[in-house]
Order: structure tokens, then C-alpha cells, then sequence
């Protein structure tokens, strides 16, 4: 059987090698392609290149081909964008042009081959999904419904914090409390619930199967048999443990959050006073018919993925960088301080009146970008992009943290420095109105859940910083902040033990 095997392999690697190059010399013949390393038949670049497409690995090719580079993994065509005119071609300028989305191979077993928002391409299905998703999610209305909600799981995770003897002494990895707060944060808005503690079962179960969803999505492993379909039986193995991580997680979906709901609402009618959870919106599209069942549960798997888990990666960068920048901690807190009064605890509103916060949080987004090279765009057709053609179904990549972190855009930008956009950057904002900072991307497929993230991130760290002088661990003068990136995603490598000190007020 093994046997058998190789030989169909070696006959599909001698297949595609005349293939590529008849192919090759075609494209060369009528596409001015961007630069980029040279390629080989089958394997393109990869063997150069390797698996790791971090943002820091291609950051260094820009340095070395210039703000827009042609990469050849295997069969697919990467586009890497990393300078502010090019990344508002993309998002911007052609953003129907370049508004779809390319998957891969795991990527299609989790949603479902697109049928969620993120991963959908551009057209009428995505713009039908972001509809039904906005009003539920992604309003001020949203915001002031829930940001009761929000401050008091940031009071409950202060409350933790000091019946926990160790947490003042030895340290704790507070990151595992303030999941459980992102959690009790998002199924407030889907389904109206939250847990009790870290123990609960069905927390426990939840979490593990989304953890899981994330290692197996963001890691690099998988991608020869994603550029080089004819490796890909050797991705079987790993492709049927995703299909069984995604079958558990969307019947525990089911199960125990969307059916109950619907139990619910069959048997006490909602009210119309715009106190439905969100998923009361979502089903009732599904009832008119604009929707089926597994859209219904690939939206709550992009919220379980993409609210929760970006968000929590963001405040755990920020308190390790106010850890590792004391000064900066004791600033903060003291305009908390002179601002609200010593003891109040900050709310949501308050957050607009605290520009050092603001600050804090848009530099912590700049230095620690969530989603580096944001989700990948895709044009459907042949584009143009700067000088260049770009053929169809292309990867495209917009380096975000390059953008921020390029020494020719910014001053200083390997510090952690929020006073810069109290200064010389006080009119850049998060949302996008300057291509040099795209922390939540920009256009029509910029994320929408920033209306919600920004919120949550003022109350937390704020919650935080008020209550608790933080610190390394014992015998240790900083917290280690490398990183560990993905397929998307950055976040902290060693999730970090700290100490929160009560302050004495």
C-alpha cells in the first residue's frame, strides 16, 4: 500500500513539474509578476521559505524585495504587502477587487467550507452574514446593553485576585481568570449565560475543545499539504483529528447553548424591547429563511474564536508590558486617580475621558498586534496592485505590524512608548484612519468586533491598574514577553505569573 503510494506520488510530482512549467512560461509571458525569490517547479519557494509565515520572517523579505513581494508556495500565489499606499489598494481603494477571502485546507473543515462571516468570500453571502451579525454584536447599542455586564466581571476578577493569598506573594498566571472573563463577556451577548468559575464543566469542556480549534488552525505544520496538493495524504492524519475537533465543537454549540435557546423562546416568547441576546436575532433570520442551521452555529464558532481569544492575547500584551514598564503603570494609575478619584471604579464611559488609557491600549495594539498580517485577502479575478498584475485567487497578506513597527513611519517603534500617541501620533486611532496603524484592519472587511474589544480592553486593564500595583514574579526584574505566532496570530509564548499587590488607598 505504501508503495503504491510513492509511485502515484512520484507520477504526480513528474505531472505537475511539466505542468508547472508549461505554466511558468505562460504566466511569464503575460503577467509582470511582483519580485520575489525565484521559485522551482512543484515546490516554488517553499524550500526557501519554509512552513513559519510569521510576520517577523516576512517583514524580513520586504526589507530585501521591496513593499510588495510574489512568494510561490507550491501551488498558491502569496502577495505580501507591507507598505501604507499598497495596504490601502488593498483594503481600500480595491477593496471589491481584493474583498474575498482565501482558505486552506484546515481553514475549510472549520467553517465549513466559508458558510461562517470571516472566512466567506465576498458577495452576497457575506454581505448577508455581516448584516444579521452587526446588530446584535456590533452597535453602541450593543456597548451601553452590555457594558454593565462587562465592568462586573472586571470587579469579580478583582474580587479573585484578593481572596487569593498567592496572588500578592508567589504570583499567579492571571491570564486562566481573565479567560474565564472573556468568556462570561461574549456568551452574555450570544446567549444570555455565563459561569460560575474556571471549574465548571461545561466551561472546562468548552474551553479545551477551543483550544484545541486554535493550535490545530493557527499552527504552520499543515502547510506543505495546503501549498502542495499532491502531499496532501500525508495530511490525513491531521486533517481527521480537525473534522473530529470541529464535529465536537459545533454539536456542544448545539447542544448546549443554541437549542437551549431555542427551547427557551418556544416557550416564553421574547419580549420587543431590544433585550434579546444575540442569538435571538440570529435564529430568527434563520426562520425567515436567510439563513440555514450551520451558518447559526459557524457564527458562534467565529465568536468563540475571534471575539473571545483575540481580545484576551490583547490584554494579556498590555499587562505584560505595564509589568515590564512600571513607570508607565504608575502614570496610568495616577490619571485614573486624579481623574474619577482614588476607589472609583472605572466604567466603561469612563474610558473616553482617560487619554493616557487610550494610549495605552493603541500602543499596546501597535507594539503586539493581535492578527499581524490580518486575515488574508484574496482577489477572485486578475488585479492590478501598484505596478504589478497579481493573478487570479491569489493570497494576499498585508503585513499590519510592519506597518506599525517600520522605523521609516515611526519613531522609535521597538518601544513601548504610549506618550507617542499623546504626541507626534495624537490623531492616529484604531479604526483605521491612517494605513501606517491597522490594528482591526480597514474597509469592508476590517473587523467589526473593534466596537466591542476597545471597551472591554479600558475596563480591564483599567479595573486592573486600579486595584493592584502588578509585578514580576519573585527574583525576576521582568516578565518574558517572547513571542509565539500562528497562521494569524500573535499572542505571548509563556503565559506569564504575576503579582498583584492590593494597593493601600
Amino acid at each position: 500500500m505504501d508503495l503504491l503510494l510513492v509511485e502515484k506520488t512520484l507520477i504526480g510530482l513528474f505531472l505537475a513539474i511539466v505542468i508547472a512549467t508549461v505554466v511558468s512560461k505562460l504566466r511569464g509571458k503575460k503577467f509582470k509578476l511582483p519580485p520575489g525569490p525565484i521559485p522551482v517547479p512543484i515546490f516554488g519557494n517553499w524550500l526557501q521559505v519554509g512552513d513559519d509565515l510569521n510576520h517577523r520572517n516576512l517583514t524580513d523579505y520586504a526589507k530585501k524585495f521591496g513593499d510588495i513581494l510574489l512568494l510561490r508556495m507550491g501551488q498558491r500565489n502569496l502577495v505580501v504587502v507591507s507598505s501604507p499606499d499598497l495596504a490601502k489598494e488593498v483594503l481600500h481603494t480595491q477593496g471589491v477587487e481584493f474583498g474575498s477571502r482565501t482558505r486552506n485546507v484546515v481553514f475549510d473543515i472549520f467553517t465549513g467550507k466559508g458558510q461562517d462571516m470571516v472566512f466567506t468570500v465576498y458577495g452576497e453571502h457575506w454581505r448577508k452574514m455581516r448584516r444579521i451579525m452587526t446588530v446584535p454584536f456590533f452597535t453602541n447599542k450593543v456597548v451601553q446593553q452590555y457594558r454593565h455586564g462587562w465592568e462586573a466581571e472586571a470587579a469579580a476578577v478583582v474580587e479573585d485576585v484578593k481572596k487569593n493569598p498567592e496572588s500578592a506573594t508567589n504570583g499567579i498566571v492571571l491570564r486562566r481568570r481573565l479567560q474565564l472573563m472573556m468568556y462570561n463577556n461574549m456568551y452574555r451577548i450570544m446567549f444570555d449565560k455565563r459561569f460560575e468559575s474556571e471549574d465548571d464543566p461545561l466551561f472546562v469542556k468548552l474551553r479545551a475543545l477551543n483550544g484545541e480549534r486554535s493550535r490545530l488552525a493557527q499552527s504552520f505544520e499543515y502547510n506543505y499539504g495546503d501549498f502542495i496538493p499532491i502531499l496532501r495524504p500525508f495530511l490525513k492524519g491531521y486533517l481527521k483529528i480537525c473534522k473530529e475537533v470541529k464535529d465536537k465543537r459545533l454539536q456542544l454549540f448545539k447542544d448546549y447553548f443554541v437549542d437551549e435557546r431555542k427551547k427557551l423562546a418556544s416557550t416564553k416568547p421574547m419580549d420587543n424591547d431590544g433585550l434579546k441576546c444575540a442569538i435571538d436575532h440570529i435564529l430568527e433570520a434563520q426562520q425567515k429563511g436567510e439563513i440555514n442551521e450551520d451558518n447559526v452555529l459557524y457564527i458562534v464558532e467565529n465568536i468563540n474564536v475571534a471575539a473571545i481569544e483575540t481580545t484576551l492575547w490583547s490584554i494579556e500584551w498590555g499587562i505584560a508590558e505595564l509589568v515590564n514598564h512600571p513607570k508607565i503603570q504608575k502614570k496610568l494609575r495616577a490619571e485614573i486617580d486624579t481623574v474619577l478619584g482614588v476607589g472609583v471604579p472605572i466604567t466603561e464611559p469612563d474610558t473616553h475621558k482617560l487619554p493616557y488609557l487610550q494610549a495605552v491600549i493603541k500602543e499596546t495594539l501597535r507594539l503586539r498586534m493581535a492578527i499581524p498580517l490580518l486575515v488574508p485577502h484574496m482577489n477572485l479575478h486578475d488585479a492590478k496592485l501598484g505596478s504589478y498584475d497579481i493573478p487570479a485567487e491569489s493570497k494576499i497578506l498585508v503585513n499590519a505590524w510592519w506597518l506599525a513597527n517600520n522605523p521609516s513611519h515611526w519613531k522609535k517603534p521597538e518601544e513601548f512608548r504610549p506618550e507617542r500617541f499623546l504626541e507626534e501620533e495624537s490623531k492616529v486611532e484604531a479604526n483605521g484612519n491612517d494605513f501606517r496603524y491597522l490594528p482591526f484592519g480597514v474597509g469592508r472587511r476590517s473587523c467589526p468586533g473593534i466596537i466591542l474589544a476597545l471597551p472591554i480592553l479600558g475596563i480591564t486593564l483599567g479595573r486592573l491598574v486600579q486595584n493592584f500595583e502588578m509585578l514580576p514574579p519573585p527574583g525576576q526584574s521582568k516578565l518574558d514577553t517572547t513571542e509565539k505566532g500562528g497562521q494569524f496570530s500573535l499572542h505571548i509564548l509563556k503565559h506569564s505569573t504575576i503579582v498583584l499587590k492590593p494597593r493601600s488607598v
